[in-house]
C-alpha cells in the first residue's frame, strides 16, 4: 500500500487501533526532520524543513542548493499579501517539493519588538496588522500548493539571549492587541495546519506547556483544528506538554517523549493514555492532510533535488526588487542613466559590494543554488555603458570570511576533503584505524548537526585537508578558527591555532560553538599552501566553565581567512576611487554573523568603520548613492550627507540582480519600511528592558511598540514606518467613509480613496489607512494603528484610479482585561490615510461614528 493511501484512511477507526506505544511514538520526532510512522497501520512520516526564506533540507552541512528568498522583512515591505501568496504558491511550495518535505517551518510572525533581535529579519514586521496579513498570503499560498506550514514562534519569542528559560512578561493587553494579533489573522484568513510553540515563557509558564495559550485561546477561542508542535528543542517536561496540548515534540534526538519516560508518566497518573491518543490524533490529522496535499512526496524516493528555471529566477528577481525602499532621493539621483546623464565612470566601494550575502543566519540560512552580489548585478546592468572601479574601503565582517572559494582539493577541485574516525572509548581524545568515511566539502562552515556518518563512536573526530588558493603576491594572512567541539589549525604542517587544549566559550553554532581564535602567516605569491583542520565533537575546558561536554546534537567547525590589509590604506583607497569617479554607489550593512539564531546584536551601528567610510566618500563624492543591506533597522549617521539611500534587506539568491534593477530604473521603486528606522537605539521602544533580569523580560512599552511609540511620544525617528519613496509621485484625495454598518457583533466600514499618478513616469504605491480610536474611551491608546492597506500596481503617469479599504470590527477593537473580551467602544472614530505613517504623510483624514458598542470574543 503506498503512503499516500493514508489520505483516505479514517482517523477514528486509526485511533481505535493504535496501541498507547504507538500513539507515543506519534507525538514526537524522529531524528531531526521526520515524524514517526505506524507501519501496521499504513501511517507514513513525514518530513519537515527550515525554514522561513526557503527550504534547506535535511542537512546544515552540505546541504542540497536551493532558492533563497528576500527575508521576512524584505516581504513585508511589499506591502502586498497576494504577492507573497504568489510567492508560496510557485516558489516555497514548489520547493518543499522538491526537497521531500510536507511541512515548511515557517512563516516566522513574531513582532519585531526590537531590532537587536537576532531572528528580527525573519519576521514581517513590527506592526501586528501588517504581520498577520503578509503572514495570512505567505500560508494561504503554501497550503494551495499542497504543503503545510508551521507558523511560528507562538508566542512571545522576539528575543535570543537566553530564549529557552527567558519569561516574556506580557499584559494581557499587548499579548492580545499585539504579539497574539498576528497569529490571530493567519488563523482567521488562512487556517494554517499546524503551530510551532517558542522557547520562551509567557507570564511565568513555557508557552509549551500553556494550557491558556494553547487551548483556552488557540483552540477555544480561535477554533484551531490543527497540530501543534514543539520548536526543535523546545520542551521542557512529560505531563506538563501533554496536558498543556502540545501535540508533537520535535526533534526525535534527546527527547522527552521516549516509551520508557512516558509509560513511567501513566503508570504514576501524571498523564492520561486518553490525553496522549487526543495529541495523537492531531498527529494522524495533520499527516493525512500533507498525504492530500502533495501524495507524491509520501510516494516518492525521499531524495532532495535543485531544479531551477528561468521562470523562476525572474520571479524572485521581481520579488527582490519589489522589497527595496527607496528611503531617499535627493535631486532625483536615481535612477542612473550613464549615457543620459553623461557619466563615464561609476565607483562601487564597501564591505557588502562583493560578499556572499542573501540571508540572515540560523534556521533561515541555506546554500544557494545561484547567488549574484551587488557588484556583479550592477556591473551587468551598467558595465558595458560606463567604467566601474571597486574598492572594498572598510571590512564588514564580525567573523573571518568562510573559504569556500578559497580552497581547494589536490585535484583542483574548489573544496577539500574530510575523513571521519571513530576513537577508541568514550573517553579517549584520540582517533584509531581507518577513516570510517571520506567526504569531500565545498564549505568551509561547516555544522555538522547530527548528519555524522552512521556507526560513528559516540566521541569521533574529522580530520579536513585542501589547499589555499595561491595569492598573486606575498602577503600576510589571518586565520580565524571556531568550533563547536575543540578544534586544530596547520598551515604547511605548522601548528596556527589552538582552539583545542583551552577555549573561550561563544555564541556560534546556536550558542555551542567557541570564540574565534585566529593567527596569521606569510604566504608567499603563486603557492598553494597545505591546509589541515583536526576536529573532535568534544568540547575543551574554558576558564569559565570546565565542563567537556560532547557535542552530540550541534557540532561545527569553522574556518575562515583574509589578507591582512591596513584598515587605512583600504579607507584611502575607497576615497581615492571615489574622488575620481563621477558616482559612487556604497554598498554596506550587516551579515549573517550579526543577524541569526542564538543571540542579540548588541548595537544599530553598522560594523567596524563602515559609517567613516560613508561619510569620507561622500566628502569625496557628493553624487553618492548608498545601498543598505540589513534584515532589520540599523542607524544612519550620514544620512544627512548623501543624496541617495536604498535599503535592500536581505535579498536571496537574485540580490545582485534586484539591486541594480533599481539602481538601473528598469524597476521603479515602491517597497515600504515594515520596521520604524530610529536616529539613535535609545529611541527605539524597549530600549533599557530589552534584556532579561534574573530570567524575565518586562515588556515596559506595553502596546506602544514601534511607530506607535513614536507618534506617542513625540519622538522623531529617522524613517517612518511605511515610509519609501518612487521615482514618480502621487497624490491622494477624495477620502469618503461610508456609514458604519454595525450587525451580528461585526462591523463594517468602507473607505474610499482617489490615487493619481502625478509625476512622468509609471509607478506603484501603497495607500495606508490609521485609525484612532475614541478619545472618550476610557483607555490610553495608540495614536495611531495601521488598519487597512493597498497596492495600486503600474499607475502610468497622469492617471488616477480610486481603491476600497475595508475595516472590520478588528480595526476597532481593543482588549479589555477585566472582562476578558474585545471591546467596540460607541464614538468618534478618526481615520487618516497617507503613503506612511509620518505626519506629513497623512494627508487625508475624516471621521465616522459607531453609535452602540459591541462585545465579542473568538476570531
Amino acid at each position: 500500500m503506498p503512503p499516500s493511501d493514508f489520505a483516505k484512511a479514517s482517523i477514528p477507526e486509526v485511533l481505535q487501533q493504535l496501541t498507547t506505544d504507538e500513539a507515543i511514538l506519534l507525538t514526537a520526532g524522529v531524528g531531526f526532520w521526520h515524524t514517526h510512522g505506524v507501519p501496521r497501520l499504513g501511517v507514513p512520516p513525514i518530513k519537515v524543513s527550515d525554514g522561513p526564506n526557503g527550504i534547506r533540507g535535511n542537512h546544515f552541512m552540505m546541504s542540497t542548493p536551493a532558492k533563497c528568498l528576500p527575508s521576512a522583512t524584505a516581504m513585508g515591505a511589499t506591502f502586498d499579501p497576494l504577492l507573497i501568496e504568489e510567492v508560496g504558491l510557485k516558489l516555497l511550495a514548489e520547493e518543499a517539493k522538491l526537497k521531500a518535505a510536507s511541512i515548511i517551518l515557517g512563516p516566522t510572525c513574531n513582532i519585531q519588538r526590537s531590532p537587536l533581535g537576532g531572528r528580527s529579519f525573519e519576521s514581517f514586521s513590527e506592526d501586528p496588522y501588517l504581520s498577520g496579513m503578509i503572514t495570512a498570503g505567505y500560508i494561504k499560498g503554501v497550503q494551495a500548493g499542497g504543503i503545510g506550514v508551521a507558523v511560528k514562534h507562538f508566542v512571545g519569542n522576539d528575543k535570543e539571549n537566553d530564549r529557552m528559560g527567558s519569561n516574556s512578561v506580557i499584559s494581557e493587553r499587548a499579548l492580545r492587541e499585539i504579539y497574539l494579533m498576528p497569529f490571530m489573522l493567519a488563523q482567521k484568513y488562512a487556517k494554517p495546519w499546524s503551530f510551532m510553540t517558542s522557547y520562551n515563557r509567557v507570564n511565568g509558564t513555557h508557552v509549551s506547556e500553556n494550557p491558556y495559550i494553547l487551548q483556552d485561546i488557540l483552540r477555544k477561542e480561535w477554533g484551531f483544528e490543527g497540530a501543534t508542535m514543539s520548536d526543535w528543542f523546545g520542551v521542557y517536561s512529560i505531563d506538563h506538554a501533554y496536558n498543556a496540548g502540545l501535540d508533537l515534540e520535535m526533534p526525535g534526538t534527546n527527547k522527552w517523549r521516549t516509551l520508557n519516560l512516558v509509560n513511567r508518566s501513566v503508570e504514576s497518573r501524571k498523564v492520561m493514555v486518553r490525553t496522549i491518543k487526543e495529541r495523537a490524533k492531531k498527529v494522524l490529522e495533520l499527516t493525512q492532510k500533507c498525504a492530500q496535499g502533495a501524495p507524491e512526496i509520501l510516494d516518492g524516493d525521499g531524495l532532495e533535488r535543485t531544479r531551477e528555471s528561468e521562470e523562476d529566477k525572474a520571479f524572485m528577481r521581481r520579488i527582490g526588487a519589489e522589497s527595496i525602499v527607496l528611503l531617499k532621493n535627493d535631486n532625483n539621483l536615481l535612477p542612473l542613466k550613464p549615457k543620459e546623464q553623461g557619466l563615464k565612470k561609476i565607483a562601487i566601494v564597501g564591505g557588502n559590494a562583493k560578499a556572499v550575502i542573501l540571508s540572515g543566519g540560523g534556521s533561515a540560512a541555506l546554500k544557494p543554488s545561484y547567488f549574484i552580489s551587488p557588484y556583479e548585478g550592477i556591473v551587468n546592468a551598467l558595465g558595458s555603458d560606463v567604467e566601474i572601479i571597486y574598492s572594498e574601503g572598510a571590512r564588514s565582517y564580525m567573523q573571518m570570511p568562510t573559504l569556500d572559494y578559497d580552497i581547494f582539493t589536490a585535484d583542483g577541485k574548489r573544496g577539500w576533503i574530510g575523513e571521519w574516525f571513530t576513537h577508541e572509548n568514550d573517553e579517549s581524545l584520540t582517533p584509531v584505524g581507518e577513516p570510517v568515511r571520506t567526504q569531500f566539502f565545498d564549505e568551509t562552515r561547516i555544522f555538522i548537526s547530527t548528519s555524522y556518518p552512521a556507526g560513528i563512536t559516540k566521541r569521533w573526530s574529522l580530520k579536513l585537508r585542501g589547499q589555499l588558493k595561491p595569492r598573486e603576491k606575498d602577503c600576510e594572512y589571518e586565520f580565524g578558527l571556531i568550533a563547536a567541539g575543540r578544534a586544530k589549525l596547520y598551515v604547511d604542517d605548522k601548528l596556527i591555532i589552538d582552539n583545542w587544549t583551552r577555549q573561550r566559550r561563544g555564541d556560534a553554532f546556536f550558542g555551542s560553538g567557541s570564540e574565534e581564535e585566529k593567527g596569521i602567516v606569510s604566504l608567499k605569491a603563486g603557492v598553494a599552501h597545505s591546509i589541515y583542520v583536526e576536529y573532535c565533537n568534544v568540547r575543551a575546558p574554558a576558564d569559565t566553565d570546565p565542563d567537556e561536554a560532547i557535542m552530540d546534537s550541534n557540532p561545527g567547525v569553522r574556518l575562515g581567512g583574509a589578507e591582512v590589509q591596513s584598515p587605512d590604506e583600504l579607507m584611502e583607497s575607497a576615497i581615492k576611487a571615489a574622488s575620481e569617479a563621477d558616482v559612487v554607489v556604497a554598498v554596506v550593512g550587516l551579515n549573517a554573523d550579526w543577524e541569526t539564531e542564538g543571540y542579540d546584536r548588541t548595537t544599530l551601528a553598522l560594523p567596524g568603520r563602515t559609517d567613516e567610510l560613508v561619510s569620507r566618500v561622500a566628502k569625496a563624492n557628493p553624487k553618492t548613492i548608498v545601498v543598505t543591506q540589513a534584515g532589520s533597522s540599523i542607524t544612519l549617521p550620514w544620512a544627512s550627507e548623501v543624496p541617495a539611500i536604498l535599503h535592500s534587506w536581505y535579498l536571496g539568491n537574485a540580490t545582485g540582480d534586484a539591486i541594480a534593477d533599481v539602481i538601473s530604473g528598469k524597476v521603479n521603486p515602491s517597497g515600504k519600511l515594515s520596521l520604524t528606522f530610529p536616529k539613535r537605539l535609545e529611541d527605539v521602544p524597549s530600549h533599557g528592558h530589552f534584556h532579561t533580569e534574573h530570567g524575565r523580560v518586562h515588556y515596559a512599552e506595553d502596546i506602544f511598540v514601534g511607530y506607535k511609540h513614536f507618534h506617542h511620544r513625540g519622538i522623531e525617528p529617522l524613517y517612518h514606518f511605511g515610509h519609501g519613496l518612487s521615482y514618480t509621485t502621487f497624490s491622494l484625495s477624495d477620502l469618503r467613509l461610508s456609514t458604519p454598518i454595525v450587525k451580528d457583533g461585526d462591523v463594517e466600514v468602507l473607505a474610499s480613496v482617489t490615487v493619481t499618478n502625478t509625476g512622468s513616469v509609471a509607478g506603484t504605491e501603497v495607500v495606508q489607512l490609521y485609525v484612532t480610536l475614541p478619545t472618550t474611551s476610557p483607555l490610553t491608546h495608540p495614536p495611531l494603528m495601521l488598519k487597512a492597506f493597498s497596492k495600486v500596481r503600474d499607475l502610468g503617469a497622469g492617471q488616477s484610479t480610486a481603491i476600497t479599504l475595508k475595516l472590520d470590527k478588528l480595526a476597532v477593537s481593543y482588549w479589555e482585561e477585566r472582562i476578558a473580551r474585545w471591546v467596540v467602544e460607541s464614538g468618534s472614530y478618526l481615520v487618516r490615510v497617507g503613503t506612511s505613517s509620518a505626519p506629513e504623510s497623512l494627508v487625508l483624514s475624516d471621521k465616522f461614528v459607531i453609535p452602540s458598542g459591541v462585545e465579542w470574543n473568538g476570531l
